[in-house]
């Protein structure tokens, strides 16, 4: 429950304490004791049933707000999590504001009634959206920190970032730092040792603040941490500045930040406290802590209260006396309430709203804008080797674009580059970049999808153009929550404020003849369920050429896949297209016309429709076929006209049959175009099982020309 303290001392005086002046001191405890009275409001309100939700940062005010003093709203990078409220408003971030987010309004500068309360973002101040995931902030921490780095040694790419869509909210300062908090159970998660395996690795800027109060919801510290202390833990971790403090005390707190913060200033390195806090309050209205807290622990808590502490000291210094403690908090009573009577009456967001922001405002790349001739010129290339292409020209044409990932760099021990060829990618189709374009730029990561992509959310939040790979489609799959629930959602949830224009590489799909469980999976309708995020899939070089360059100068996060079987084929090389060859978004390849019958496909599976249309064509079978190459969004104008055109339809995808991506334009013709139809929708696809290593299994499970050519037959016959 809320705890309204009050605090009966005697007067005494003093001008100034530990290095802190009279008015800095004072200025502590008022945040201090203004975040708490906010979680007592907040609580209060949720009882009344005037907010949704309520998580409390009562007992971590102390560290918070010291934290706050060292940290430069507006400069440094902020990565708080939800019980940072002491920060936050020792930054600038207002009590209304906090209220506004309470309530849900449509002006909470957070999200705009999108996220729960305490989910703090603010661009202006440099305050990065946070979601409810835990850990997951500390990747993309990483990546801004990597910004900070990149930025300090390329002016042009700060330049280039500033002019893009939300180029106002770009900075960039010489000593800026990145900071980065969480609690003791965040630890816990993968994403925390990644991103300080990448921390200390580059020696980035980088400040952990881990907040342990003892417990993450009901599980006690010693479960959650081996050892029960992530300070010894991380010791041995090299250019790693490890200090502890009592989290509950400002002034020690402020000394032990003061020094890490520095150190990061100075570019030594990165820099983790672990500060000892307490959490008084259940950790949220949705617990009861007394299930699983004994009485005395909950009474040792009390004691350690950091609001009741450090105004004992304040008196005893002779800061404040009892009256002018009173007259303080009085005055913050006044201030909180005034603050909830303006959030309590506050717009709310209207209805329309909620597709805003769900993608770019500022860039459309379904426009015609994005439409281009090709200017075809030299030797056909295959579609690895239009990758590379595609790469190295918009690397010319923008600074900001960075290539990273698993084996990505011709070789990351630079000094052997004049004795070897170069790596470049399993594939190859990022080959010469490094050499091209430094280093910086093109980099191999660590082997770990999640700090892969959280690392490019950092950087796109910052203004950087990430181009990301992930080696195998197989393997995305740590990276999940970093797509579905980071990625994907930053616009919509800070409502605009904040976005992620990254563009994940990844190759897919099967018919390797020897690729296995492992090496050939699909999904990609488990992505094009994401709302916010673009998903194409090239089946020429031509196409990969146009939608990567669209994919790169959209201003979305787009998914790019490249089919591994395509690769290298002949039928499908192009002539170069020139530098400023696009492709929208959202438009179909008509890839032949016909007239009894539409198969509506993409990627590999192109290629078996066209050889299965050319058999069917001497039997006197005409066959349309429409390559999609655009999955999300598609055009479903083209297949409504193919619909009306042929009246029979198969949908042919390389994924398992149900549940599948077909599933859903068959299902859509049927709701809106069954009068046009002579047949059932019909898909072929593959079987519901895995693909195998052995070629004839393979070929067995996967969508093959004579299953299309049967399919076409059967359907006819309908």
């Amino acid at each position: 429950m809320a705890l309204q303290t009050r605090v009966r001392l005697a007067k005494l005086d003093a001008p100034k304490v530990h290095g802190l002046d009279h008015d800095t001191l004072i200025r502590i405890y008022r945040t201090m004791f203004l975040s708490r009275r906010l979680d007592d409001r907040e609580i209060q309100l949720k009882r009344q049933n005037k907010i949704y939700f309520q998580i409390s940062s009562a007992g971590h005010e102390a560290v918070c707000a010291a934290m706050g003093l060292l940290l430069r709203p507006g400069v440094d990078w902020i990565y708080p999590y939800y019980r940072d409220r002491a920060l936050c408003l020792m930054l600038g971030l207002t009590p209304l504001e906090t209220l506004l987010a309470a309530v849900g309004a449509k002006d909470d500068p957070s999200s705009g009634g999108r996220q729960m309360p305490s989910h703090w973002g603010q661009p202006k101040l440099n305050i990065v959206s946070k979601s409810s995931c835990t850990g997951t902030q500390f990747v993309q921490a990483a990546g801004a920190a990597e910004a900070t780095l990149y930025y300090e040694g390329r002016p042009k790419a700060l330049a280039q970032a500033k002019k893009a869509p939300l180029g106002e909210y770009v900075h960039h300062e010489r000593d800026e730092i990145v900071y980065v908090s969480g609690g003791d159970g965040a630890t816990s998660e993968g994403e925390f040792w990644e991103s300080l395996n990448v921390a200390c690795g580059k020696k980035l800027p980088l400040l952990y603040l881990v907040e342990d109060n003892g417990y993450a919801i009901s599980v006690p510290v010693e479960v959650q941490t081996a050892g029960g202390s992530i300070s010894k833990l991380v010791h041995s971790f090299p250019g790693l500045h490890v200090a502890e403090c009592d989290g509950t005390d400002p002034i020690e707190s402020y000394s032990v930040s003061k020094d890490a913060v520095q150190y990061c200033r100075e570019r030594r390195g990165p820099a983790l406290i672990h500060a000892h806090v307490t959490r008084p309050y259940s950790h949220s209205l949705s617990d009861d802590e007394k299930l699983y807290k004994s009485a005395e622990e909950r009474e040792e808590e009390a004691r350690r209260d950091p609001i009741s502490k450090f105004a004992l000291f304040l008196v005893r210094e002779g800061v404040l006396d009892q009256k002018q403690i009173e007259r303080l908090e009085a005055e913050i009573d006044d201030e909180v309430r005034e603050a909830a009577d303006q959030a309590l009456t506050a717009e709310e967001p209207s209805i329309d709203s909620v597709r805003m922001n769900v993608y770019s405002p500022d860039v459309d790349p379904t426009s015609a804008a994005f439409e281009a001739e090709p200017k075809l010129h030299g030797a056909p290339k295959t579609m690895v080797e239009m990758v590379a292409l595609t790469l190295a020209d918009e690397m010319a044409r923008d600074e900001r674009i960075t290539v990273f990932g698993e084996d990505v760099a011709d070789a990351s021990r630079e000094d052997h580059l004049k004795h070897v060829k170069g790596k470049g990618g399993v594939f190859k189709a990022t080959a010469g970049l490094q050499r091209k374009y430094g280093a910086d730029r093109v980099f191999n990561t660590p082997l770990a999808e999640a700090s892969i992509v959280g690392r490019a959310i950092g950087m796109a939040t910052r203004g950087l153009k990430p181009v990301a790979e992930i080696q195998f489609f197989d393997y995305i799959w740590p990276a999940m929550m970093q797509i579905r629930d980071e990625l994907c959602v930053m616009r919509w949830r800070s409502n605009g404020a904040f976005k992620g224009p990254v563009v994940l590489r990844v190759p897919i799909g099967g018919y390797l003849t020897g690729g296995g469980v492992y090496h050939s999976q699909s999904g990609e309708s488990i992505f094009t369920h994401c709302p916010g995020l673009r998903v194409v899939m090239p089946s020429t070089a031509l196409d990969v050429a146009g939608l990567l360059r669209t994919a790169i100068r959209c201003d979305d996060p787009v998914m790019f896949l490249e089919h591994k079987h395509l690769y290298r084929q002949p039928y499908n090389r192009a002539e170069n297209p020139g530098p400023d060859f696009t492709i929208p978004f959202g438009k179909s390849r008509m890839v032949r016309e016909g007239s009894d019958l539409s198969i509506i496909t993409y990627g590999a599976v192109v290629h078996r429709a066209e050889v299965a249309a050319a058999q069917l064509e001497r039997e006197g079978v005409s066959v349309e076929i429409i390559d999609l190459r655009s999955l999300s969004p598609y055009d479903w104008e083209a297949i409504a006209a193919t619909v009306r055109k042929t009246h029979r339809i198969i949908v042919a995808y390389e994924d398992m049959l149900s549940w599948g991506y077909g599933a859903e334009i068959a299902a859509r013709i049927a709701d809106e175009l069954f009068e046009e139809l002579d047949a059932p929708v019909r898909r072929v696809a593959a079987m519901d099982t895995f693909c195998a290593y052995q070629p004839k299994l393979e070929d067995v499970i996967l969508p093959q020309t004579s299953h299309i050519t049967a399919a076409v037959k059967q359907l006819l016959e309908y």
